[in-house]
This record gives C-alpha cells, structure tokens and sequence, in this order.
C-alpha cells in the first residue's frame, strides 16, 4: 500500500468525536472491573497473577535451597521435599514463564501495533480469568498434602494408580492440562491479531521484532501444547480407567511419555526464550539510539529457532537406550539451535557498537546486559549437554540443574525485569526508581551467580538432581551454602523490586509518563483507553524516528479511524501480508460471559479431579451455556454498510469467508486440533512398533469386517454433502429456506452415527480398552474424534438457532462457515482414522 499524498483527516476533528470515543472504550469501575475486556486491564491483571506465582515459586526454592544448605538437615521432610520441587518447577513453567510472556503480547502488542485492541478481547480474558481460578487452585494444594510428588515432568511409572494412589498426580494432570488449553486460547488471539490488526502500511517487513517473536511463539504453541495435552489425558485415563498406555506388562511403554512431554517440554525453552529475546531486540535500539542491525536476519533466526526446537526432545532422553543413529542426529541438531541464538546475539552487540551515541546505561540497559552473558553462558553449557558422552556423565545430576536455570533465568526473567523497567512508563503515572532499579540488578545478578554457578561444580562432583538431603562425607556441604546464601541475595534484590513497585506503580490508561526513552516504536504513541485516537499509516520501522510528527497527528485525530463511526468498540483489519485495510472489525466490550465461562470451565476440571463427576458435569454445561449466550451477540451483520476511515477509504463493517477474522481463528483452532491428532498418530506408532505382539490381527480380537469402515465413511461423506448443499442454499437476507435447518441437523446426525458407529465396530469384536496398549490406542482414536465432534454438534445447533431467530443468511454467515469449517476437518480427521486403524493392522499384519 503506497503512504497517502497527505493525512488522511485534515483539519479540527468534529465536536464530541473524542468524547463519544471515550465512551464506547470507557473501563467499568468498582466491582464491574472484573467484566472489563481491555487489553490494558487484562494485560496488567494477567502479568500481575504471573508474576505472583513467580514470587510463590521463589519462596519454594529458597524453602529448597534452605533444606539443601547442611547436610542431612531435616528442615521438610522427603514427602513434602517431593511436593515443593515438584510444585516449584511446575509453577514456573506452567503458570509464570509462558502466561507472563503471553499477558506482555496481550498488554503490548496492540499498543505497538497501534491497534484498538487485538480482534477477540472476551477470548483473552476467559483465558485469563480460567488460568487465575486454575493457578491459584493447584497452587493451593501445597498447603492440604495434595500437591503432585512426581516433579514438573510426571514420569510414568512413578506417577501411576499403583505408585501414585493419592489424587496428587490428578490436579497436575488435569489442573496443568486446563491451563495450557487457556495459553492456546491467548495464542490463537495473537496469530490473529498480530496478522490481520497491524496499522496500514506495516507489512511484515516493518513488524516490530517483538511481534514477530510473539507470532513465533505463538504459532508454537499450537504445535507443542498439543503434545503434553495428549500425554496429560493418556495418563489420567490409565489412572483413572487402567486403559495400559504407559504399562509395559500390557503392551504400553513408559518412554511413550518421555517423547510427548520432551517433545512439547523443550521447545518451551524456545517458546519462552524467544519473546524474551525480541523484547531486548527493542530495547538495544532505543538504548543506542540506532536502528537494529540485521532486523531481517534476526527474524530468520526466530524461525529457525523455533524449526529447530521442534528436532531436539530425544537431548532429554540421551540415558534411556535410543539407537546410536539417534543419538548422532539429535546431538547435531541439539549444537546446531545455538547458530540463531548467536546471529541475534551479535546482531544485539552490533547495534551497540554501530551507534554513534554513547550506549546509554540504565536499568533496563543492566538487565539486558546481564542477560547477555547469563545466556551465554547458559548457550555454553546447553552445548556440553548436547555431547553425548558428556550428557551420559552429568544426565540428572545438579550440572543440568544449573544449566537449565542459566538459560531460563538469563534468557526469560533478566529480559523480563529490563522489560518491567523500560515499558512500565507507558502504563503507569510514575517510572520505577532508576536508583533503586540498580540495586535490584546487582543482587539479583551476584545472587544468581552465586546460586547456581557452583551448582556445575556439585554435578561435577556427582550430587543428583532431586534429593532431599545428602550425606556430610560427600563434600558438597559448603558448595550448598554458598548456594544457599546466594538464593537469599537473590531474593533481596527481587523484594527490593517488589517494594518500588508498591510504592510507585500507578497503573493508568491516559495521564500516563511521556515516553522517557526516545524510542521509536508505535507503543510510545498517545494513548487512552481506546489505546490510540487515531491509527497512523506506518511508513518505516521506526515510525516515531522517520516521522517526528507522527504523535501530535495521531492525538488529534487526524489519521485513520479518529472515531466511532458505529457507535461501538472497532479497530482496522488489514491483509496479513502488505497490511491494506480491508475491513472494521466490531469488538464486544465489557460482560460477564465469559467470565462465567472461564470459572465454571475451571471448576469442572478441577471438580474432576476430585471424582466428583455429576458437579462436573452441571459446571461444564454452565460453561458451555455461558460461551454460547457470550457468542450470539457477536455477529453483529452488515449494519449500515460502509463507514469512512479517512483519506476517502470507506471499509465494510462485515466480513465472511476468507477475509474474516473469525475464518482465521478456526483455521488456527483447526492446526492445534491436527497437532493433537497427530500426537495421537505417532503414540500408535509408537506403541505399534514396541509391541506388535498385542496389535491386531496378532494379539488382539479380529479386526471389525470391512463393512463397518465403509458404511462409517458413507456416513461421512453423506454429512459433509449436507453441509456443502446447506452453504448452497442459504437464502438472501429476508428470505426463508426451510431445508437449511434440516440439513444441518442431518451433517451433525451422520457426523455423530460415524463416531458412534466406529465405537461399536471395535466394541463388537470383543475389544475392550483396558485389554492392552491396541484396545487403549483404538478407544482413545475415538475419543478424540468425539471431542470433534461434540464441539462440531453444539456449534450446528448454534447456527441452526441463528437461523430460526433470523441471523444467519447469505451474507450474514460467519456462524455457519465456522461450524462448515470444524465439520470438514472433523470428517477428514476421521476418514484418516479409519485407514490408521482398519487399513494399517491388515498392512501390517
């Protein structure tokens, strides 16, 4: 899109557009603040929860590192020692490093995007509302002896019914699994929002690298999270059915585990790594008061990043006996990650060197200086372990603890304390205190090295991760004190943190401090709580730089969209690739759905946990309930047609099929759904090839006759014709077409009798789920299918609602095109499932 000849609007905006701006973006007050849904009262709450369980999980280490100072000390006993480091890892993990750099690309991204809000603001906050009630539950269970005992990573056997009797293992497995459903809840909304909200004119090439990174992650997300949400159900369904995934006197394997969990667990290194890494990429150039040197090799490097760490989970299995073939492939592939980590960190020192203006020195300057050599060292190290030999002598000792704290530590929390100081000013009416924030670096930056540098010399010296205590006749005693003592310095500097940002933290969405940096970024833009009065057309990287201008024009309102030309919340969708405005995007505001939707979702899982099924149940079909009453009123329709935005560009305020924003947040849910999926391929497989005695046709009841495959793909086939006749024959506005409702009920009737029918096939032969690792495999197929289709099923009587009540017609169907879209997927899901389960066993055999 070529830059217009001049602004868009010129001259005095008309009297009361600012004002009935203000009022359509105005924040609840008093208790109605919990139903707001703008991005800067999410974004805030959500990094406020994250940290919390940052500074709970701090308070657990140094619970750890107190125990582990003198030998055989009996400060916590071996039990509550398991629960502490089990809970301390998993809250780090799971409910600060991911959430806190999803709640950042929530605050931030629409401030640096110069977006109104990102395009599904009732998504984010469910999101955020079921992770707080989830989080805080499991968190909880340290203090009534239900916490897991299996560690962050919830190896199997340990973690079975037979050595895990207690409902411990539960709430991880199904707490832990509900709140990574919430992160790709948060993802889908940022793929969606960092591609189709951008201003005009920022085409992919002009991106902040910040966005690029959080579109990275988040595109991540939707391949690993998948992984662990399907080893989360295998084990809870063996312990709670004994279907014998994991059971090797059954056909199951334990190391089915390892691969599910490594293969989401390491590339979390990455997912959490690298929005930290394109936040110091914003900061670097603001600090040298020069743009960043190799912007474009830098977002190559992102996507190699994120390519390679999908190629490395078996360099946490090195020990468990994998073919030396293996072993080559992932140790080179293990060494070759750090080639991008390196192009971004000289790409970092370059910056710094090409500027002709003194670096300057501040706070977020020292944390971004101290991440570099934190990280390098932590890179350093990552590479000794990625040896084969050298992996076979430090594997599960406190080498490895400390290598992985180097890298997370340094590569997530030092960038994340830089990022506090640097943006906070944009959210806030004071800055932190540059005084104070100096004396936070430097003990937290000795504290940590203090920490856990000795800990390379107790994996050296032989001590094992995970114990409670340790003879005094080993020698490791005074390399645990210093330790220890330097846990303490570490967490002196974090509470002299805590303390400035009490004492000076204001949170506000206008009167906020000026941008004290100079930088040139859009996120340093005026704002209030519609985020920008105006949406500007970007020309170059560094707008604020290129444009001196760019401001005062955007405060008065005299670039793109300076109003409420509908009289309700809107922002500008643009092409995801060259950023041309396509159409307004009419966002809901404040509510109370989806927050009924997120704490009675939360309930339901935790309630199952429990065992207590029926309340379960009621509480998933008040969720339900809730997202559905949430989803009828957001198709708004047509409406008056086209508004202008300025610079004589009239958009529509509707938009269906490929264009729609909603088209791309199925097509993403229906990826996440496909990684599922194709975790569940690989586990068959996988099975398959450990033990082939208990696959069918060999150790198993026959195989169902080739009829029920047929008529379940007839089935299919009949369903998906219903719903393309029904995209047919969808009438125009006003008209009546009494065969669409019919139709829709009949492609959900057959989708249904597929999945019912493939359950009886197997069920027919004498094959039951519990028999061994086949039945467990062919049983799950379908309950995976039915979670497809069951969602498919609700949103067909959705659609068939909408069209009884007069909302839904040729040209206002974006109800129907999801459900079609779901439904296509669906059905293709299940044809594969039947070649996988009826074709592959008569191949194989």
């Amino acid at each position: 899109m070529t830059a217009p000849s001049e602004l868009p609007n010129k001259g005095p905006r008309p009297p009361g557009e600012l004002q009935e701006l203000e009022r359509v973006w105005k924040i609840p007050t008093g208790f109605r603040l919990i139903s707001a849904v703008n991005n800067q009262v999410i974004g805030i709450l959500y990094i406020g929860i994250a940290f919390l369980f940052f500074l709970l999980a701090g308070v657990l280490g140094l619970v750890m590192r107190t125990q582990l100072a003198l030998p055989e000390n009996d400060l916590v006993s071996q039990d509550l020692y398991n629960q502490i480091f089990t809970v301390h890892g998993t809250t780090m993990m799971f409910l600060f490093a991911v959430p806190v750099v999803e709640a950042l690309g929530v605050m931030l991204l629409p401030q640096m995007l110069a977006a109104r809000d990102l395009p599904f603001p009732r998504l984010s906050a469910f999101a955020i509302w079921a992770y707080i009630v989830g989080g805080l539950v499991f968190f909880s269970t340290i203090f009534y002896d239900l916490a897991p005992k299996g560690g962050w990573f919830m190896y199997p056997p340990l973690t079975l019914k037979e050595y895990s009797p207690a409902d411990n293992a539960d709430f991880w497995l199904l707490g832990i699994g509900f709140i990574e459903i919430s992160a790709i809840a948060g993802a889908i909304e940022i793929i969606v929002g960092t591609l189709r909200t951008r201003p005009p004119g920022m085409s992919l090439a002009k991106m902040p690298v910040f966005a690029w990174a959080m579109l990275i992650f988040a595109a991540m997300i939707m391949i690993a999270f998948p992984a662990v949400i399907l080893a989360t159900m295998l084990l809870e369904i063996e312990r709670s059915f004994g279907w014998p995934f994991f059971s090797a006197e059954k056909g199951g394997d334990p190391l089915l585990w390892q691969h599910l969990f490594w293969f989401f667990g390491h590339p979390e290194v990455y997912i959490i790594f690298l929005p930290a890494a394109g936040l110091v990429s914003m900061i670097v150039p603001t600090m040298a008061r020069h743009p960043l040197v190799g912007y474009r090799l830098i977002v190559v490097a992102l996507i190699g990043t994120g390519f390679f760490s999908f190629g490395l989970w078996v360099h946490h299995m090195f020990t468990t006996g994998i073919p030396s073939l293996s072993l080559g492939f992932f140790s080179a592939a293990s060494m070759a990650v750090a080639i991008p980590s390196g192009i971004q960190v000289f790409s970092w020192i370059a910056t710094i060197a090409s500027s002709k203006e003194r670096f300057r020195i501040t706070t977020p300057s020292l944390f971004v200086l101290g991440f570099l050599f934190i990280f390098t060292v932590g890179g350093v190290t990552g590479v000794m372990v990625a040896l084969v030999p050298v992996d076979f002598q430090v594997h599960d000792t406190y080498f490895v603890v400390a290598h992985f704290h180097y890298v997370l530590i340094g590569g997530m929390v030092f960038p994340l304390f830089a990022t506090f100081y640097y943006w906070i000013p944009a959210f806030s009416r004071n800055m932190l205190s540059e005084r104070l924030g100096r004396w936070v670096f430097w003990l937290m930056f000795i504290g940590f090295n203090v920490t856990f540098f000795p800990m390379h010399i107790m994996g050296l010296l032989g001590m094992p991760r995970r114990v409670w205590t340790y003879p005094e006749d080993l020698g490791w005693g005074m390399l645990n004190m210093v330790s220890s003592v330097g846990s303490y310095i570490l967490a002196v500097g974090v509470l002299l943190f805590v303390i400035d940002l009490l004492l000076r933290f204001r949170p506000t969405v206008e009167n906020s401090v000026d941008d004290p940096w100079g930088a040139g970024t859009l996120e340093w833009l005026p704002t209030g709580a519609y985020s920008t009065r105006s949406i500007p057309f970007v020309q170059s990287r560094d707008p604020l730089w290129d444009q001196p201008n760019l401001a005062r024009e955007v405060e008065q309102g005299l670039h793109f969209l300076p109003g409420a030309p509908t009289g309700g919340r809107e922002t500008i969708v643009t092409s995801a690739v060259d950023a041309r405005p396509q159409y307004i995007i009419r966002m809901p505001g404040p509510g109370w759905a989806h927050l009924v939707a997120a704490v009675f979702m939360a309930a339901a899982f935790l309630l199952l946990t429990v065992k207590m099924v029926t309340v379960a149940i009621i509480c998933a079909v008040v969720s339900i309930s809730a997202c559905l009453v949430w989803g009828w009123k957001l198709d708004h329709g047509p409406g008056g047609g086209k508004v202008d935005i300025g610079a004589g560009i009239r958009l529509p305020t509707y938009m269906a099929g490929p264009r729609s924003h909603a088209w791309w947040a199925m097509m993403v849910l229906i990826l996440v759904a496909s990684s599922l999926y194709i975790s569940y391929v690989f586990s068959y497989l996988y099975l398959w090839i450990v033990s082939p005695e208990v696959w069918a046709p060999h150790g198993s009841p026959a195989l169902p006759g080739a009829g029920w495959p047929v008529g379940t793909a007839l089935l299919l086939v009949a369903g998906t014709a219903a719903m393309v006749l029904t995209r047919w024959l969808l009438p125009e506005p006003g008209r009546r077409e009494p065969a669409v409702p019919l139709l829709l009920a009949l492609a959900a009737i057959c989708l249904v009798g597929a999945s019912l029918a493939e359950v009886w096939a197997h069920w027919s032969t004498g094959l039951r789920p519990a028999q061994n690792s086949y039945g467990a495999m062919v049983y799950m197929g379908s309950v995976i299918n039915l979670q497809v289709v069951l969602a498919v099923a609700v949103l067909a009587g959705f659609a068939i609602a909408r069209y009884l009540t007069g909302k839904l017609d040729q040209e206002r169907r974006v109800n129907f095109e999801n459900c079609a879209l779901l439904y296509y997927y669906a059905a293709g899901q299940m044809l594969f499932g039947l070649l996988l389960l009826h074709g592959f066993p008569r191949l194989a055999g």
